[in-house]
């Protein structure tokens, strides 16, 4: 695949520290999701955090649209939330400085539209008094001048070279807690801006398609270009951007994971898309089991759960489930890798599935 091949592995980078939560270097790709509130409610911002991180949230962004929002990071953390906070900064560089003031832990900024490499450089200088790092954001709606000149558009040559020149010149200042993205709403883009700049730097890359729309397109275009960047080994921290919910950006980012093969721990759902064959009411069992499996704890361990229709798909074909139900004449098969080892009636599939998670999660 010559210089496009994949990697093996993840990625090599430097990490950074943003409160509990590393980013980069061996530490696990996180998930990040934003509020959506009105910043100046206080009160509602830190419920919605809250809710996030009780989602799986590893890191909470929030944006400071001026000087009386910069104070919402200390009362998050006087409601004993916990969750690192970024602050998201557009135009105003001051808000930036004053956030990290305030006990944000990380800085999102979009350099082009701060006024400025000293203005950048301002907000280094307080990001590195408190050893909090920075996230050099660019989209395709903020690239140089010089360089829309250059590429004609904002191609993915143009957002790889902007945000390279902005990480180097803080590189310059002796300023290295840097993470780096370059998004677009096109998939394509995003990746290979992002492929360009893994090449070239060794920061912490965070992935995402921006503006990416409803739960239901967004998730596809995220789906594909976020999980495209992590086969090749890219990808430090995502989002999936919604106009949605923020709790689904949460969601749709570990199922991204999953999907990946980048979850330690936590349930895999296999199930077959039915056919003529199917001999169980797979639809209700899925919807019973999807509301109950988050919630499950499974202390570390990594289990694949499968519903199958019929005897065909299970519990041969799944058999590298740890779990499985596959329907029948009346009754259910449960399996534990291929291997029968009960019949319950349809009707109590759901609960005999539960169970045995709970079984195997009890397990030494």
């Amino acid at each position: 695949m010559s210089d496009k091949q994949l990697w093996k592995g993840r990625r090599p980078t430097r990490s950074v520290r943003a409160g509990s939560l590393i980013i980069g270097g061996t530490a696990p790709v996180s998930v990040q999701s934003m509020t959506n509130t009105d910043t100046s409610d206080f009160k509602a911002t830190a419920e919605q955090t809250k809710a996030l991180a009780e989602a799986g949230c590893d890191a909470v962004r929030i944006a400071v649209p001026d000087k009386h929002c910069v104070g919402i990071f200390e009362y998050i953390r006087q409601e004993g939330i916990t969750v690192p906070l970024i602050a998201d900064i557009h135009f105003d560089y001051r808000l930036a400085i004053e956030s990290v003031r305030h006990g944000a832990d990380k800085v999102r900024v979009n350099p082009g539209n701060l006024g400025g490499l000293e203005r950048l450089f301002a907000v280094a200088d307080v990001c590195a008094e408190r050893n909090v790092p920075i996230r050099i954001g660019v989209n395709s709606g903020s690239i140089q001048k010089s360089l829309l000149e250059k590429y004609g558009s904002p191609t993915a040559e143009a957002l790889a070279e902007s945000a390279l020149e902005y990480v180097r010149a803080l590189e310059r200042e002796g300023f290295y807690d840097i993470v780096v993205s370059v998004k677009s709403s096109d998939v394509m883009t995003m990746v290979e801006a992002s492929r360009i700049v893994a090449e070239n730097c060794e920061c912490p890359i965070h992935i995402g398609v921006t503006e990416a729309g409803t739960p239901q397109r967004g998730t596809i275009k995220n789906a594909v270009g976020i999980g495209a960047l992590l086969c090749l080994g890219i990808g430090d921290t995502i989002r999936v951007s919604l106009s949605s919910d923020p709790l689904l950006e949460v969601k749709a980012g570990r199922y991204i994971l999953d999907a990946c093969g980048l979850s330690s721990s936590g349930i895999d759902l296999i199930s077959c898309p039915t056919c003529g064959r199917t001999k169980i009411n797979l639809f209700d069992i899925l919807s019973e089991l999807e509301n109950r499996l988050d919630e499950i704890d499974t202390k570390g361990k990594r289990i694949k759960v499968a519903v199958m229709g019929c005897a065909v798909n299970g519990p041969g074909e799944a058999r590298s489930a740890d779990v499985g139900i596959a329907g029948g004449n009346g009754d259910a098969v449960i399996f534990r890798h291929g291997e029968i080892i009960g019949r319950v009636t349809n009707s109590e599939a759901a609960e005999a599935l539960i169970r045995e998670i709970y079984n195997i999660i009890n397990e030494d």
